[in-house]
């Protein structure tokens, strides 16, 4: 079983993106059952919060669902729990090293560059393509 955290800052938009994509992706490829994917925040903000409105709507223009989400914030028990944990930018990377031990073999980025934050763009389709081509890359590495 492969277990996959994405991480970003209230875990409304970016991270939970990133968590459903993957599922489908993972879906689609058969595979449902050699992944656990799951999505936290490192803030506490948001907490309990459903996936934020245009974060949502831009999942189902792809015909994903994002249903039952609660936003929660990323634990020591998860760094314990995952093998991989990605977060979206540097800001998040610096919450994470305080949060959790560093180990750069399992807390990565998601991409060489940070995942644009459509909460203060509002560009949810750039987002989406930079979520998408990161989540490309992890069905890849683990092909």
């Amino acid at each position: 079983m492969i277990k996959i955290l994405f991480i970003c800052h209230g875990n409304i938009c970016r991270s939970p993106m990133a968590e459903y994509i993957l599922k489908d992706m993972v879906a689609k490829a058969g595979r449902s059952g050699q992944f656990e994917i799951a999505s936290a925040a490192v803030s506490r903000e948001e907490i309990g919060n459903p996936v934020y409105p245009p974060a949502r709507r831009e999942l189902a223009k792809h015909g994903i669902s994002c249903d039952g989400h609660a936003a929660r914030q990323v634990t020591l028990r998860d760094y314990h729990h995952y093998d991989r944990i990605y977060y979206m930018d540097h800001s998040n990377a610096q919450y994470l090293a305080r949060m959790l031990p560093r180990d750069s073999k399992k807390i990565r980025p998601l991409l060489n560059r940070d995942v644009a934050d459509p909460w203060y763009t509002g560009d949810f389709g750039t987002t989406w393509e930079d979520i998408a081509e990161g989540c490309r890359k992890i069905m890849e590495e683990f092909t």
